[in-house]
């Protein structure tokens, strides 16, 4: 791999004939991403059917009869390059049952590609899709207006969907800039790898070039720095017997030697003293990095408690109000009790309250006693001992959980703290 090559973390959704998979397909056969034999196979496949073209839906159909066949792969994960750019693509499914599946294979994207049929343009999936790409507080959404071949190609129909869908970003918490619409025919290749000449109305980029301009940096969570503590290191050399350091990903932003920090959640304070990736020292640690810390002081530290900068300290709390995405078919009531994982640490949670269940389609919230299988609700939770976190909207690292049946061990909830 290039080491100047960027890495952009893409999820796909839209609704059953959208298009998605021969959007996929496209951007791999474009960017040379198939392999001689899969494109023979589709070769070989499009004639049989009939088809006086090639069916790129096709490149990602293993895939998608063992998601029809309910077995292990929910969430397909594609990988495709260009020679600036590493794309990894988070093929979630649209339907409604499968909310779940959207919410955690878009959780670790930065953008989102919402497909919208021409055709047919806004409807219910699409406010489903857009709202779940607002609950993660994605960096950037594209909305493609696909199968414009089938419109003629037209701008009055491009103009209405685009107005359609600005009513929902009215609604959100995405301002205009952080929003694209590029009018797209997978099928024909039209403002899929290059401009379309089918579409001289349309200024834009191609989506491949917009993807392309994006910048990782851009796409980032913004926030503080939280480094939550993952391992402790004691090498047992001669050459290392008195280094102590403390393994962990970084999250947020940076944190440099000489910076003052605080331990959590015994709150003692003291200073970053180096910073280790490996066998190099290095003087600041960038977020999203996974390095090895010591500090100045002698101070009791283990897995579980978190370091953060002494002037930017998260919440401590024992009761906690998030949106929560319930992923298992167990209802979620008022009184249950789980484990709350919190980054790396663990504590007892029980839910104390309901507050509703939210509309998926930006129109309010409802009143219920649990919350079923792919709803999404507002939940105030009581914590046998406080976590130290910060809202999602300003870190998503720090501010999103998951909670465990203790007795089946299974995941029930993904939330993000309000």
């Amino acid at each position: 791999m290039s080491e100047n090559r960027k890495l952009i973390k893409i999820a796909t959704a839209g609704s059953v004939d959208d298009g998605k998979s021969t959007l996929i397909g496209r951007l791999l056969y474009d960017t040379q991403s198939l392999t001689s034999d899969k494109i023979a196979a589709i070769e070989k496949s499009s004639k049989q059917r009939g088809y006086d073209y090639l069916d790129f839906s096709l490149a990602t159909d293993g895939l998608v009869a063992e998601r029809e066949q309910g077995i292990t792969i929910d969430v397909a994960h594609i990988y495709f390059n260009t020679d600036k750019t590493n794309f990894i693509v988070a093929d979630t499914p649209g339907h409604v049952e499968y909310t779940r599946n959207m919410v955690t294979g878009a959780s670790t994207s930065q953008v989102a590609i919402i497909l919208i049929d021409a055709r047919k343009g806004v409807i219910e999936q699409t406010y489903r899709h857009f709202f779940i790409a607002n609950l993660l507080r994605m960096s950037h959404v594209v909305v493609a207006i696909n199968k414009m071949d089938l419109v003629d190609y037209s701008e009055d129909v491009f103009l209405k969907i685009k107005a359609d869908f600005d009513v929902l970003v009215e609604k959100s918490a995405f301002d205009e800039n952080q929003i694209t619409f590029i009018p797209v025919s997978a099928l024909k290749g039209e403002n899929i790898a290059k401009v379309s000449q089918a579409m001289p109305w349309y200024v834009g980029n191609s989506l491949l070039d917009h993807l392309e301009i994006l910048e990782p940096e851009d796409l980032q969570e913004s926030g503080v720095a939280r480094f939550p503590v993952q391992y402790v290191v004691r090498p047992k050399t001669e050459e290392y017997h008195d280094f102590r350091g403390f393994a962990g990903k970084l999250y947020g932003a940076s944190l440099k030697v000489g910076d003052e920090v605080t331990v959590l959640p015994s709150g003692n304070q003291t200073k970053i003293k180096s910073i280790h990736l490996f066998d190099q020292e290095y003087q600041e640690a960038a977020a999203g990095s996974s390095v090895t810390i010591t500090l100045t002081e002698e101070v009791d530290l283990s897995r579980g408690d978190m370091l953060v900068k002494s002037d930017s300290l998260p919440k401590s709390e024992k009761q906690i109000v998030a949106r929560i995405c319930q992923v298992n078919s167990k209802p979620l009531r008022v009184g249950d009790k789980y484990l709350l994982q919190h980054g790396v640490n663990r504590v007892l949670a029980k839910v104390d309250q309901i507050e509703s269940r939210i509309n998926t389609d930006f129109s309010g919230t409802e009143a219920v006693d649990q919350l079923k299988l792919n709803d999404i609700g507002q939940v105030r939770f009581r914590l046998s001992k406080p976590i130290h976190f910060d809202p999602y909207h300003s870190n998503k690292s720090n501010g999103s959980f998951i909670l465990i049946d203790e007795a089946e061990y299974d995941t029930v909830s993904v939330g993000f703290i309000e």
